[in-house]
């Protein structure tokens, strides 16, 4: 998160690793919780032995005979690898974050207290399965054995630095539990759903420009150029979605602008919020399906990469669980990507059927204007009272804790009352307004709603066939995702599942009125009548966060989709290439060309540049093919002339903090901008004089020419892309503290990379900031439904987040490179990979 990033742990810390490292004592310290792969232990409450296989890259593969079994062995095999990652997101989750990292964490947690991810949890596992409820207990029973023998620095180094700050050797992780499995869930919607970042960014613009000049900075889905994910749609009379009604255009509501001010708190408040998976431009995935028809076994393919923030350990763990004897009491033979804190696998397959995800991203959540007074909120011409509940917040290095008053209206959360000030920005923006009543903010978000997006997971895991599949995805209600199918009987499939308003009034695009009942939501889009698609006729499902539907479709989903240049890079490659094998799919997953470059070059090239110096620049781009690996020198001009473009066509007109980042809509909003050669947007209004397109362009690329060569070289010949394109894998928690031995503890890289924003291998950057990759595929998985020993996965670190072990970044290096592992699922396999094997026997109770 960004805020918790910036927290600076006392210089203490500094000074007792050093004194560490100079008496020899670190390499004990570091080594300390290197878990244990091979030998026996004793678990409580096992019904018989179970076994986990490890191979070189210690990717645990756990068999037992029954789903208990192998759920607690899961979570046994989750705290060895990553315990302090599962504490530190339970804490993130449960808005205790000051806790361990003291009172600059505090805004973070009152947010996130506030929004009740952790009370929503608590509720929702009184509506799970019992099924369901049983796997998450055996999970924290597993979890729990391995905190009952480790503690300290030999859970994890993490805990032996943060003991150096004051208060920090008192602090004991508290025993596992369900909800703290299930809070995770509310972080994953958080991150991958709603668009109250662009709400915010348009009340931002409507305080400094009229409303159709914004429009020209959120572009319709060009339809005409990229594909949505399903060609036809519509809703039939008995409310099922058919492929074979355009929704009405309703009117946003306009708020006076004065009292739009009161939202910049808010603003304030959420940039600070966890940032677990990431946010934002850059954060989405790609996955697409194909039949046999276009594969060289006959068999269906799936490819899964999702793209999500960049943090060591990296999101994703992979693992497998099988029952020795696959049957219905014991129905899971299940391998792929998890999380660390949550049982089951979230992508991957089974037996029978394979399964990927990528960002659906519908506007699920609404900010709404409330007046207010003292706790009464007006709806409907009437004033009622607020619900209202108190939240105590201990905090490390201090005796007193804190406490807030939290107060919700029928939307939800009033959430301008977190923070020092927030909570006055209402009667500051009352005051403005020359208004009686004050204003609050309130968020309505359907992760709000407790669910079962539990037993989804787990159903998802069993599913032997589509109609399975179908019914598992009914009850996956947050994050909603573009859900992709096949099954080894040649079946392929979409669905799109999810809890998505319907909303009386509006789109959900700008903060509306919360007295005004026309804004209410009325209910949810049906789960007959969202999205769906079965063994398409043409045998390609490509989804890459593009518009799922048609505008034939009645109901509104977002409008801020991906604009598609990923997804029909994708399209065009799979069209082109024939009949696919494995590797042919993986090598889709690395296409480095850029669109917006393919759009924007031939105008750059008609510009005249006199000078030779700053003609060098330009040349670099002449029979360029668009590509961007990491030693491409015209992709390291085109992307430094991006950025100076977008800064120089935009930066004078609008506020800082809705600058361009460059990612897909502001290829869509170039691409239109580039037929108007003398729109408004073009004129730097501090010249004094009015610019043209071309002005502009030719300035940007002799601004380029120039910050290139002091960025890396005079010559062409010795720009390279990944010089200014670097990852570096970042600890969430001690990564920035700021103090240099520390970082270089648990950080890892830089690492040169090609690809960049809006393009299939999506390593994106932010050109508001500079180059640096701020998101990146968090995995890449090809499955081959013929033979799924055949198919490939690897992730972006390691499965262990113990630093300095064999496999804390084993896999890194191998997915620069573009690489992937061969990924054994039958026994067989396995057995061949084998290097360790731990076996839990059953601990005698009493």
């Amino acid at each position: 998160m960004r805020r918790l990033l910036r927290v600076v742990i006392i210089s203490g810390i500094a000074l007792a690793t050093v004194l560490l490292v100079v008496a020899g004592t670190v390499v004990f310290v570091v080594r300390h919780s290197f878990p244990t792969y091979d030998g026996t232990i004793e678990l409580t409450g096992l019904d018989a032995d179970v076994e986990v296989v490890r191979d070189a890259n210690g990717i645990p593969q756990i068999y037992g005979d029954s789903p208990a079994d192998l759920f607690a062995a899961q979570g046994y095999v989750a705290a060895q690898d990553r315990f302090f990652e599962m504490d530190f997101r339970r804490h993130v989750t449960a808005g205790r974050l000051s806790e361990l990292f003291g009172k600059d964490a505090l805004e973070t947690d009152k947010f996130v207290r506030t929004l009740g991810w952790r009370r929503v949890a608590e509720k929702e596992l009184g509506l799970l399965n019992p099924s369901t409820r049983q796997y998450l207990d055996d999970y924290a029973r597993g979890v729990n054995a391995y905190l009952e023998t480790h503690s300290g620095s030999g859970l994890s180094l993490e805990y032996a630095v943060l003991s150096l700050q004051p208060g920090g050797r008192s602090y004991r992780p508290e025993p596992w539990t369900a909800a703290d499995s299930l809070a995770w869930l509310k972080a994953m919607a958080w991150d991958l759903g709603g668009n109250m970042d662009e709400e915010l960014a348009r009340t931002k613009l409507l305080a400094t420009m009229p409303a159709s000049r914004i429009d020209s900075l959120y572009p319709p889905y060009p339809y005409d150029r990229n594909a949505s994910i399903l060609s036809s749609g519509t809703v039939s009379s008995d409310g099922k979605f058919t492929t074979s009604s355009v929704a009405s255009e309703a009117r946003r509501g306009m708020l006076t602008k004065d009292l739009l001010k009161s939202l910049d708190t808010v603003d304030k408040v959420a940039k600070g919020l966890p940032q677990l998976l990431g946010r934002g431009d850059g954060v989405g995935s790609n996955s697409w399906v194909v039949s046999g028809e276009h594969t060289t076994t006959g068999k269906p393919m799936l490819a899964n990469d999702p793209h999500l923030g960049a943090t060591m350990p990296g999101v994703w763990t992979q693992v497998g669980l099988h029952c020795n004897t696959f049957s219905k009491k014991c129905p899971y033979d299940v391998s792929g990507f998890s999380f660390a804190g949550l049982p089951g696998v979230v992508i991957g397959h089974n037996n029978k059927v394979s399964w990927g995800f990528t960002n659906l991203d519908p506007d699920v959540t609404d900010l709404y204007l409330e007046r207010v007074n003292g706790d009464k909120v007006l709806y409907a011409g009437k004033w009622t009272e607020m619900a209202t509940r108190e939240e105590t917040f201990k905090i490390a290095g201090q005796d007193e804790p804190e406490k807030i008053t939290v107060r919700e209206t029928r939307h939800g959360p009033l959430i301008s009352d977190v923070g020092e000030d927030e909570r006055d920005a209402g009667e500051i923006a009352a005051k403005r307004a020359k208004s009686p009543r004050a204003y609050g903010i309130a968020i309505q978000w359907t992760a709000l709603n407790p669910g079962r997006t539990a037993d989804a997971l787990f159903a998802i895991n069993r599913a032997q066939d589509w109609t399975a599949f179908r019914a598992a995805a009914k009850q996956f209600q947050v994050p909603s995702q573009n859900l992709v199918y096949a099954d080894t009987d040649g079946h392929i499939g979409y669905q799109a599942p999810g809890l998505i308003p319907i909303r009386k009034t509006g789109k959900g695009d700008w903060p509306v009125p919360g007295w005004d009942p026309r804004y209410h939501w009325t209910g949810y889009i049906p789960f007959d009548s969202l999205p769906s698609e079965y063994d398409p006729p043409d045998g390609i499902i490509v989804t890459a966060n593009q518009a799922v539907v048609p505008r034939t479709y009645p109901y509104y989903l977002t409008n801020d989709w991906d604009y598609g240049y990923r997804s029909q890079e994708i399209l065009d490659r799979i069209k082109s290439a024939g009949k696919l094998d494995a590797n042919a799919m993986a090598s889709i997953q690395l296409d480095t060309k850029n669109r917006a470059a393919e759009m924007l070059v031939p105008y750059l090239l008609r510009i005249g540049i006199e000078d030779d110096f700053d003609k060098q620049g330009q040349d670099t781009l002449r029979n360029w093919d668009f590509t961007q690996p990491a030693d491409s020198a015209p992709a390291a001009y085109f992307n430094v002339v991006w950025r100076n473009l977008l800064a120089l066509t935009f930066h004078d007109q609008m506020p800082e903090g809705t600058w361009p980042d460059g990612g897909s809509r502001w290829i869509e909003v170039m691409h239109n901008l580039l037929a108007e050669p003398n729109s408004i947007w073009w004129d730097n209004t501090g010249t004094g004089q009015r610019e043209s397109r071309d002005d502009i362009l030719r300035e940007a690329m002799i601004d380029a020419r120039q910050e290139i060569t002091q960025k890396m070289a005079r010559d062409p010949a010795n720009w390279q892309w990944g010089k200014l394109h670097k990852l570096t894998l970042t600890n969430q928690t001690l990564g920035t503290s700021g103090i240099g031995v520390v970082e270089k503890l648990f950080n890892r890289g830089p690492y040169e990379l090609g690809g960049g924003s809006s393009i299939v291998n999506a390593t994106a950057w932010d050109a508001s900031k500079g180059y640096a990759v701020t998101a990146t595929p968090s995995m890449r998985m090809v499955v081959d439904m013929s033979d799924f020993d055949k198919s490939r996965w690897i992730n972006l670190t390691g499965v262990s987040g113990h630093t300095f072990t064999s496999n804390y970044t084993d896999q890194t290096d191998l997915w620069v490179k573009g690489q992937t592992l061969q990924w054994a699922y039958t026994k067989g396999a396995v057995e061949a990979t084998r290097e360790h094997s731990l076996t839990f026997t059953a601990k005698p109770e009493g």
